[in-house]
């Protein structure tokens, strides 16, 4: 205490001589309280448990935590700092240690303010081999990690999947960092609300980071922010425009762009650059992109960010404008055709990288919501609902749009934000005829539990067999779109912190045998317990080519290929001009199924579908037997 006691009196001091480095009020004098525990003279505010302000902590330990990501030969790494005090240095600090050598001093960035947080990039990056790194501030502080090669070479890459960091439950996650440490996985990737924090986005960064910075230190990074994080209830984003409560259900973000953009530079900074940079209205910036991890990759979208709002452009027809609770409403009066989902840029980025197989053995696809209703009761046990416009089920026509992007790379799909886990498939033009998709449980799900529970409490059609839950199968979302329930985890009981269903959820992706595997773990679960560990229902291991469950019809004559192993194939519909699928084969032959009569024409590529073409080319039936020889 005396230590930081002097720490402040020199901060006053600092102020009388002119050395205050940054403006008050970052966010404009309509919100002069925003981020106010990093901003103004923040060490002057006492926090209601302690005499200290809540962000002050001994000068050798301003460097809180870092994130990293690389692809294509550039590393990008963000270091996260506590607020600094006045005549402190606004300069950190990355040096690198390679096997065998001495520490380098790589380079010197600025500290970004508002935020705290510090910037570097690095080209011409050798992903082949695993470097320490360390980041140094002033004269003591310092945090040390490793920078993983890239995982090419191993057969299973492992993701962790998580998102809901309850605010309500402050403090270590002991249990979860020891189970992830183990399982060891390559990527982690955090969905959303990060922090429920609100209008202190900086506090619960760091919270967070603190919370997981053991795990976050050694591996890729992907962390996206959602509602909360930007200080919201919910977010319809609508381009930008600025939202008339916090609630949005107009649309628009509700809090300055400037706030909205230090919340995206502190979260996505490190990711690769935007597949389109362009901001968009108030210059609020984007990050919708696309990251390789040992042949799996990875697109990374804003779900949020370019959706309609649903008050003033549908009839209401529950107790919010989002929430509709009556049974006889048409579905076709929410499903308007000026209406947005994804938005037009990210169709096309989907479209585009659906097709692009450059460096990549498997697709997958994530974002911060589910694109079904797998709920149906929120917030309690008596609060049932009919639809929430909330998840990326609405609107219809923008759901389906995406699906059949994502279901053209055999593309899986995760998220998180539901507060619920489930993994569905989901139905477009037929039950199960889509990609499946798998939401993580909430990290710490204390603020608004859900459940599935059909009113009827009966099984759909095409039930999982042999499954401990009693209501899977095929169902209808209150929006009238299909899906298949294959597992859950209803919280037993919500004053029970061991009974909450929060987790985590590991996903394996098996390259070898073209396998992905869902994992669901309760957060007071032991991974030394195994399988059985996992909640009900779980695990759950689907092939590769699952993600298109359309029915076939039958199948191209099959192609053999010579002189290059597991090129990329495209099959289109000649009738409709469809783009079926765009996958990276294995092997040296590989039939292709389709899905109607007619002719289809194939194109054939090492990385994209553009070097051979073999036109009009009818469906032979189940018993094809012609084979095409394919040579460079």
């Amino acid at each position: 205490m005396l230590r930081l006691s002097a720490v402040v009196l020199l901060a006053f001091c600092s102020i009388a001589i002119g050395l205050t480095e940054e403006p008050a009020q970052p966010f404009g004098p309509d919100f002069p309280k925003l981020d106010s525990d990093a901003t103004d003279q923040w060490w002057t505010r006492k926090s209601k448990n302690k005499q200290e302000p809540r962000l002050m902590v001994p000068r050798d330990e301003v460097l809180a935590f870092a994130v990293y990501a690389h692809d294509r030969g550039t590393l990008k790494l963000t270091a996260q700092l506590y607020p600094l005090l006045p005549g402190e240095s606004r300069e950190v600090h990355l040096d690198f240690q390679y096997p065998g050598e001495k520490w380098s001093t790589g380079r010197t960035e600025k500290v970004q303010y508002p935020g705290w947080s510090a910037h570097f990039r690095i080209d011409d990056w050798d992903n082949t081999r695993d470097v320490k790194y360390r980041l140094r501030h002033g004269e003591q502080a310092t945090f040390e990690g490793r920078i993983r090669k890239d995982p090419i070479d191993k057969d299973v890459i492992v993701v962790g999947s998580l998102s809901c960091n309850s605010s309500r439950t402050p403090g270590p996650r002991p249990r979860m960092i020891e189970n992830l440490i183990k399982q060891d996985p390559d990527l982690l990737f955090f969905a959303g609300d990060q922090s429920y924090h609100h209008t202190q986005h900086t506090y619960g960064w760091i919270e967070f980071g603190i919370q997981f910075r053991d795990v976050l230190k050694d591996r890729p990074v992907i962390a996206i922010p959602d509602d909360h994080d930007v200080g919201q209830a919910n977010i319809w984003g609508e381009n930008g425009k600025k939202a008339k409560t916090t609630a949005g259900p107009a649309g628009g973000f509700f809090f300055p762009a400037e706030y909205v953009n230090m919340v995206q530079r502190c979260q996505t900074w490190h990711l690769p650059d935007a597949y389109d940079p362009t901001p968009i209205d108030r210059d609020i910036s984007v990050y919708y992109t696309n990251l390789r991890v040992g042949g799996i990759d990875f697109a990374i979208l804003e779900d949020r960010k370019f959706k309609s709002g649903p008050e003033g452009k549908i009839p209401k027809m529950g107790p919010r404008p989002d929430h509709i609770n009556d049974p006889s409403y048409d579905r076709s009066a929410v499903d308007l055709p000026d209406l947005k989902l994804l938005g037009d840029r990210q169709l096309k980025f989907l479209e585009n990288w659906s097709s692009d197989w450059t460096g990549a053995e498997m697709k997958t696809v994530l974002s911060q919501t589910a694109f079904c209703g797998a709920v149906h009761l929120h917030g309690s046990p008596k609060n049932r609902l009919l639809a929430d416009l909330d998840c990326n089920g609405w609107p219809q026509t923008g759901r389906q749009e995406a699906l059949r992007r994502i279901r053209s790379a055999w593309a899986a799909h995760l998220c998180g934000d539901q507060h619920l886990s489930v993994v569905v498939q989901h139905g477009i033009d037929s039950p199960s005829d889509g990609p499946f998709g798998f939401t993580s449980p909430a990290i710490v799900n204390t603020i608004y539990g859900r459940w599935w529970h059909p009113e009827n409490e009966q099984a759909g059609p095409n039930p999982v067999k042999n499954s401990p839950l009693q209501w899977t199968g095929e169902y209808e979302d209150g929006l009238g779109n299909l899906m298949r329930m294959i597992a859950y985890a209803n919280p037993e009981d919500r004053a029970d912190e061991t009974k909450r269903a929060d987790g985590h959820g590991i996903v394996r992706f098996n390259k070898l045998d073209r396998t992905i595997t869902f994992e669901c773990w309760p957060r007071f679960s032991s991974v030394d317990k195994g399988d059985e560990a996992q909640f009900p229902g779980w695990p759950i291991t689907i092939k590769m080519q699952d993600n298109d469950g359309r029915k076939v019809f039958g199948y191209l004559p099959e192609l053999r290929f010579r002189g290059a192993k597991s090129p990329v194939v495209q099959v289109i519909h000649d009738a409709t001009g469809e783009v079926l699928y765009t996958v990276r084969t294995q092997g040296d032959r590989f039939r292709p199924p389709v899905y109607s009569e007619g002719t289809h024409t194939i194109k054939i590529g090492r990385d994209k579908p553009n070097q051979i073409t073999r036109p009009k080319v009818a469906s032979g039936g189940i018993d094809s037997t012609l084979w095409t020889t394919i040579q460079w």
